[in-house]
């Protein structure tokens, strides 16, 4: 197999503490059948309407780089939070007593170095206040609001679940996969960045906790902000601040191209340079 080749983006901090930080590219080379690939939260509905509306048209080329990556050798694991049977529950579709639900049960129970219980929103001793925080509704503008709530019931369908696939949202069972497969490095897609991305049990902050290598595809991710009239940050320059933040203070970030050709995906409706 000829392995991921990435060009990793980083930030840090001038010397000078003006505030601004610095670039850091490098290029790195992976074994795929090292590597996981986790998709969090690409449901297939959510009660804001803009939200369910980026991640319909961010679906496709996602389900692309996944297949890539899984021809490859890469494990991919699904985690849509909220849809997934917690271990000896059965209560019915889609997702409960399939071989994709079964692999990640069945991988072996290991003691965890770190505690998997519940979100992480922010850890004030490693990361400056997140740039936008997550909101109650994510329209531009949002007034008036959607109705917050828990519609999804599955991931999108737009992305295949493959027979050798995993499916899990919780913390202990994405560990024991990875353990099992002696894997340190993730590539992190899916939604939302400022939210889930990073907090779930599975996310950037617990896989760092972990000595993990995780690596944001940026241009496979979307953000969850309020937007304020009058404001300069339109909805994608907000996602490009946590995108900045967390290539900051977590982890480097790639784009999909390096992993399928083509073009990095772009929202349609996304006019920055």
């Amino acid at each position: 197999m000829a392995g991921f080749t990435l060009n990793t983006r980083s930030r840090v901090d001038p010397d000078d503490r003006s505030g601004a930080s610095e670039i850091v590219v490098e290029t790195i080379k992976l074994d795929p059948e090292r590597v996981a690939v986790v998709i969090i939260d690409m449901w297939d509905t959510h009660f804001c309407i803009s939200a369910a509306k980026r991640v319909d048209e961010m679906a496709p080329r996602m389900n692309e780089v996944i297949t890539s990556a899984r021809k490859e050798g890469a494990l991919i694991i699904h985690s849509p939070c909220g849809c997934v049977p917690l271990p000896g529950q059965d209560w019915g579709p889609p997702y409960s007593n399939t071989p994709q639900r079964r692999r990640a049960e069945a991988a072996p129970q290991l003691d965890p170095p770190i505690k998997f219980d519940g979100k992480e929103h922010w850890n004030a001793e490693h990361e400056s206040p997140l740039p936008p925080d997550p909101g109650e509704c994510s329209c531009h503008p949002s007034e008036p609001a959607c109705e917050p709530g828990a519609p999804q019931r599955r991931q999108i369908e737009t992305i295949e679940i493959a027979e050798e696939d995993a499916v899990t949202d919780q913390g202990q069972e994405f560990y024991n996969l990875l353990k099992q497969r002696d894997i340190e490095d993730v590539i992190v897609m899916g939604v939302h960045t400022n939210a889930c991305v990073l907090s779930q049990p599975y996310g950037i902050r617990r896989l760092v906790y972990q000595g993990k290598r995780p690596l944001l595809c940026r241009d496979l991710t979307d953000s969850f902000h309020r937007y304020s009239p009058g404001s300069y940050m339109g909805h994608f320059e907000g996602t490009g601040l946590i995108v900045e933040h967390i290539e900051r203070y977590w982890c480097p970030t790639i784009t999909s191209d390096q992993i399928a050709g083509g073009e990095a995906f772009r929202f349609r409706d996304d006019r920055r340079e």
